[in-house]
């Protein structure tokens, strides 16, 4: 395989990009060797710039439900920017946009717009700590929620891979009032709320994690989650910037059956834009400015471009509800065929699978939270990475990553890939 000009463009890049790069991940930096640059993707294969071919399972890092460039979106793009690409003004698509986010997630009853997932959570946070008057809140270790300052402890994802869990240029005043709990253990959560007795404003979470590798929170954990917020006064966030509309219809609230305070979108909802929402119960959405004291803004907030873009995608979802049918339908056949191939290879690692998000951990235990899955052997995911690379399967380039299954996977692009599968993990054994 030739990525002469990929290797070409790194280096160049390298000169005026940090890293040569714009999101640290897409350095290769934790499977070693090159980036791809690519140059564009059609249905479910992506094509770099030295005209190598890939099945691809990242979709944009989630949003490509209908795999990549589908005619549908590229049509409402279209027809959106003969009118105009930004107006820092409202337009009437905003309200469509917003009332379909209502209809389709029946906890959010208002709903505002922003531009990524993490000014989402970012938001949803400060606009808790506003309706409660307090100060502190509780996430997850290795749950990723944005980049935002109060978020980088013990954050997952690309923090988690780099080995940066806690970024430098975090304070110590945010670190203070950021506490951490263990995923799936309700346990580590009444230690905190009693140590902190009425001083915290908001528990955040990602009811199926996506950034320490795919995982769900158990039921009896995320039930009691529930309880002892209402008996609290603390409100639930749920992070779905990466599961909403990617796992079910209704976002993974939907699967486990709760209705957060709050809730944050991102990724799908654009279409394949950069996009983000957050929203939830009126009484405390209606604390943000204009209407109440939390100052929220944004000039690209709501833009043209992002709004057609989405709400093609959350119409068609709303249009055409056994397409999620075909999503697990897909996403189960390729997870089987792995299972058989570890079978027949006699190897035991772990495999957790939610809807159209997967993960195989290089590990034979059980993985449930962020220390069974920091388990895995990430030298040993790299050599796998390279080897399905070089049989034209595009995976994400660290071991703590979602895989992403579209519409436009083919039987024939799941069959090529199960067997890559298998030869990859023969040829490391």
């Amino acid at each position: 395989m030739n990525i002469d000009r990929s290797k070409s463009l790194f280096e160049e890049a390298k000169k005026y990009i940090p890293g040569g790069v714009n999101s640290p991940v897409r350095a290769f930096k934790s499977v070693g060797g090159n980036p791809l640059f690519i140059k564009r993707g059609e249905g479910s294969k992506m094509i770099d710039v030295d005209g190598n071919e890939y099945i691809d399972y990242i979709g944009s890092w989630g949003p490509h439900l209908f795999g990549h460039n589908p005619q549908f979106i590229k049509d409402a793009l279209l027809k959106a920017i003969d009118d105009g690409t930004s107006f820092g003004a409202p337009t009437a698509i905003e309200i469509e946009m917003a009332k379909l986010l209502t209809e389709l997630i029946p906890s959010m009853k208002m709903v505002r717009m922003v531009n990524s997932g993490t000014e989402a959570t970012m938001s949803a946070v400060r606009v808790a700590r506003g309706y409660t008057g307090r100060e502190k809140f509780i996430k997850f270790e290795g749950c990723y929620h944005g980049h935002a300052d109060c978020f980088l402890i013990k954050a997952g994802s690309g923090a988690l891979t780099l080995g940066v869990p806690t970024s430098p240029g975090v304070t110590r005043g945010n670190a203070a009032d950021t506490l951490l709990a263990d995923y799936n253990n309700i346990d580590s959560v009444k230690k905190l709320v009693y140590a902190n007795k009425d001083e915290i404003a908001a528990i955040i979470i990602e009811p199926v994690a996506g950034n320490m590798g795919v995982m769900k929170v158990k039921n009896s954990f995320i039930k009691e989650l529930r309880d002892i917020c209402d008996e609290e006064g603390i409100v639930l966030i749920f992070d779905e910037v990466m599961t909403g509309f990617r796992v079910s219809r209704g976002g993974a609230q939907e699967i486990v059956n709760i209705k957060p305070d709050l809730s944050t979108f991102g990724k799908i909802i654009g279409g394949g834009l950069p996009v983000g929402a957050f929203g939830g119960k009126k009484e405390i959405m209606e604390q943000i400015a204009p209407v109440g004291p939390v100052y929220q803004a944004g000039t690209l907030s709501g833009n043209p471009l992002a709004m057609a873009a989405g709400y093609a995608a959350l119409k068609y979802i709303y249009e055409n509800p056994s397409f999620y049918d075909d999503l697990e339908e897909k996403a189960d056949y390729l997870e089987s065929g792995f299972r058989n191939n570890l079978s027949k290879l006699g190897k035991m690692f772990w495999i957790n699978r939610v809807g159209s998000m997967s993960c195989m951990f290089f590990t034979e235990k059980e993985v449930i939270d962020f220390n069974s899955a920091v388990k895995s052997d990430t030298v040993l995911y790299g050599k796998y990475f390279h080897e399905m690379l070089n049989q034209g399967i595009y995976l994400a380039p660290a071991q703590f990553e979602a895989m992403f299954i579209s519409t436009a996977h083919t039987k024939a692009d799941l069959d090529k890939t199960i067997e890559a599968h298998y030869n990859s993990i023969k040829n490391i054994q």
